[in-house]
């Protein structure tokens, strides 16, 4: 890719419909016809790390009681998720603040285009709702054992914490809760298929976002 090329991370593209159900499609319509009933103070937006916390008691014990909507498809990658929210999925809410958590499925581009992407979904966000706070996760690393998506996993990390900081009022949060063994492997206990969190990993992961949502609330918004 030449450096006129568009990235394709940061390029709203619609997932292509491999499997002919229109899952995705249909997903996607669905939120935006749910966004015209619902008055959510926070929003989650992003792949199946999204879309699975919704099937957990966590989601009832933390985030039902913050007024909360899931809008996570599984298999999004950061192309998607533009798509989605240039077409409709933040129209007619106003949420405080958006929880975005993508990026682990951007497999075939570098670190710096998925750092691009998700700073792209960023700015969508703020110029539909500029009242609302985005707070960004950080990507979880993957595989059993140390390799190289968990390096540019990483790296993607590191690029969007120091990106934010441009682009008020944007924060942070890695989740660092889950844990790695003292040789870098991680335990099926925390993420059943070394991708996705089991309830123990949701539970390290959800705590500390939680409280970190709680403060966001609770304090008064920036002019």
């Amino acid at each position: 890719m030449s450096a006129e090329d568009p990235n394709p991370a940061a390029t709203p593209t619609p997932c292509e419909d491999t499997q002919g159900d229109g899952r995705w499609m249909s997903l996607h319509n669905r939120f935006v016809s749910d966004s015209k009933d619902k008055e959510p103070d926070v929003l989650f937006v992003g792949d199946s790390l999204v879309q699975l916390m919704h099937q957990f008691g966590i989601w009832r014990q933390l985030f039902s009681p913050l007024h909360a909507l899931n809008f996570g498809v599984g298999g999004d990658a950061t192309q998607h998720v533009l798509w989605r929210l240039s077409n409709g999925e933040l129209d007619n809410i106003s949420p405080k603040v958006v929880v975005l958590w993508v990026g682990t499925n951007n497999h075939s581009q570098t670190a710096e285009q998925i750092c691009e992407g998700i700073m792209a979904i960023v700015q969508v966000i703020k110029n539909k709702l500029p009242d609302a706070r985005t707070l960004v996760l950080g990507v979880l690393p993957r595989g059993k054992s140390p390799n190289p998506l968990r390096g540019k996993n990483a790296r993607v990390s590191r690029l969007v914490q120091e990106a934010v900081v441009s682009v008020p009022p944007p924060s942070f949060l890695m989740e660092s809760p889950t844990p790695l063994s003292s040789n870098g492997s991680i335990s099926h206990h925390d993420m059943y298929d070394y991708l996705h969190l089991t309830p123990q990993g949701y539970q390290a992961v959800c705590e500390p976002l939680h409280a970190h949502l709680k403060s966001m609330l609770d304090k008064p918004p920036e002019n």
